[in-house]
């Protein structure tokens, strides 16, 4: 064996089913015994990787020790090769794959035929079709075949199951879903069945082959069993398997608080197959500081209900007692979702919701894609709106991108008798740092509404401008609300300037809160001051 194949073997080695280049090799090795023919169509493994590549190398290849290599092919334990074997046949003799696998289904002695009746079962299963309809176009000999693997499906039954519960585990989900294709029933009452008959203890087999299908149909355990559960003895056999994920559910928990992202996030992968099982950590990942994390859990809880993302969405936003971390989330996914244009819009044109449901609503729709074309026409309706939320959620939605409506929208809402729309408004010419508003946002460093006064403090801190510090030094030494007095010292840290290390210094001395002083003196070491 060279090197280069020596390594390429250990690299492969953790293939599943044996499908990969070491599959591949041994496959090869069982049953090509003549040594030269064996150098020249093994060698085809370190191309391919497939566990039948060798065997349609095999076809091209004429004379009695390729012929003795295809027919040991046709009893190799693994089906793929065995069905690889039919095709390189098929190969040789210029018909179709379907009508060999036919002629060598009626053919096949009595004590050979559940082999035979196996490969057409996985075969025409892996096409995601019954054994008849794979059979329907094998010509003549096909209704006959498909016939006789049915007539054996018992024997079949068997084989897939020893699968099922196989030792490799790689093995089990692609022989559930198979076995279930063939049968014509649902994964999860082919490993209900095939529990019943078989001790607790090996429930982890059957377990870890249903997780398999969950992924493979991008749906979840909980929501498979759940659809499944119609008897009273159904209910016994899922709570086993509900045993078994609860155990594997609480060594998954861990990975929610991993320091790494990508910990986190494959760990959240991982919860999305045990669907309505894992609600609990999927609603914790819903506050994950990462969006992508949160925006997976979202989804995972939205399919585990059996819901449209937008449909998970409406659920979770007009209950009211849902946390504000979760909100986040979702407002997130329903914004970047491609029906997120009706959605929003149905949220925020909806009376019965709360005003701060709605206005959240209208302020996402400048993140909605579809609404591109039209999303002034659509965000202007809500400007006028009477609850004061709603119209300030049509101002930030009107801020991206800056145009001349929004600029309008922002003029007007500086004049708005309701603090909202006023914070909104001054959140605007922050974040687009219009200076040409400075004068405005000034004068209101003197509104009546602290929150106001708040929101004009972090617009000057952006805007950055020198004229500014007189005017926040004065609020900081001034203002009756500690919280506004904590954003003035915030600016006057960042904007700096010896009137600016002044004020600082005087509130560190003098404010009664403590807060308050906490921030001047992390304002006066950014200064390059040296506070006791």
């Amino acid at each position: 064996m060279t090197a280069s194949l020596l390594l390429l073997l250990l690299l492969s080695a953790g293939q599943p089913g044996s499908q990969g280049a070491t599959g591949c090799w041994t496959a090869c090795q069982r049953n090509v015994q003549d040594p030269a023919l064996r150098a020249r169509v093994c060698r085809t493994c370190l191309t391919s990787g497939r566990a039948e590549s060798w065997l349609l190398e095999l076809a091209e290849k004429p004379g009695p020790p390729a012929q003795a290599a295809l027919r040991s092919a046709l009893g190799d334990p693994n089906w793929r090769v065995r069905w690889g074997a039919v095709r390189a046949q098929a190969k040789l003799q210029s018909v179709l794959d379907r009508r060999m696998l036919a002629d060598w289904v009626s053919d096949i002695p009595a004590r050979d035929e559940v082999v035979a009746c196996v490969t057409a079962a996985r075969a025409a299963a892996a096409a995601g079709v019954s054994t008849a309809s794979f059979l329907r176009d094998a010509g003549a000999r096909g209704p006959a075949a498909a016939a006789r693997v049915w007539e054996k499906r018992d024997a079949v039954r068997r084989a897939l199951e020893v699968e099922v519960y196989a030792e490799d585990a790689t093995l089990r989900g692609e022989a559930l879903l198979h076995l279930a294709t063939f049968l014509g029933r649902t994964p999860a009452r082919v490993a209900l069945e095939a529990m019943a008959q078989r001790p607790e203890s090996a429930d982890a087999a059957p377990a870890s082959a249903l997780l398999w299908v969950a992924d493979k149909q991008n749906t979840s355990v909980g929501r498979l069993l759940l659809l499944e559960a119609k008897q009273p003895s159904d209910q016994v056999l899922i709570n086993r398997l509900f045993g078994v994920y609860s155990q594997e559910l609480e060594a998954l928990q861990k990975g929610l608080s991993a320091p790494d992202v990508a910990s986190r996030r494959a760990t959240v992968q991982s919860l999305r197959l045990y669907g309505p099982l894992a609600r609990r950590e999927l609603e914790r990942a819903l506050g994950d500081e990462d969006s992508s994390i949160r925006q997976i859990a979202a989804r995972a809880l939205a399919q585990s209900e059996g819901l449209s993302l937008t449909e998970a969405a409406g659920r979770w936003l007009r209950t009211a007692s849902t946390e504000p971390a979760t909100r986040r989330a979702w407002w997130e996914v329903a914004a970047a979702d491609k029906r997120c244009d009706s959605f929003l819009l149905e949220m925020a044109r909806d009376t019965r919701l709360p005003p701060a449901t709605r206005g959240e609503a209208v302020a996402r729709l400048s993140e909605c894609e579809r609404l591109a074309k039209r999303h002034f026409e659509e965000v202007s309706t809500f400007l006028t709106d009477a609850q004061p939320q709603v119209r300030a959620g049509a101002v930030r939605a009107l801020a991206q991108p800056r145009s001349a409506l929004g600029d309008g929208a922002v003029a007007a809402a500086l004049e708005d008798a309701a603090p909202e729309v006023v914070v909104a408004a001054l959140f605007v010419v922050g974040q687009h740092r219009q200076k040409d508003r400075a004068e405005e946002v000034v004068a209101l460093l003197d509104a009546s509404s602290p929150e106001v006064r708040q929101a004009a403090i972090e617009a000057l801190e952006r805007l950055g401008r020198a004229q500014d510090v007189k005017p926040l030094a004065r609020v900081l030494r001034e203002d009756r609300v500690a919280a506004v007095r904590v954003a003035a010292a915030q600016a006057l840290g960042l904007l700096g300037g010896p009137f600016a290390a002044s004020a600082l210094s005087q509130a560190l001395s003098q404010d009664p809160d403590s807060h308050v002083q906490h921030v001047a003196r992390k304002g006066l070491a950014r200064l390059g001051f040296s506070p006791p």
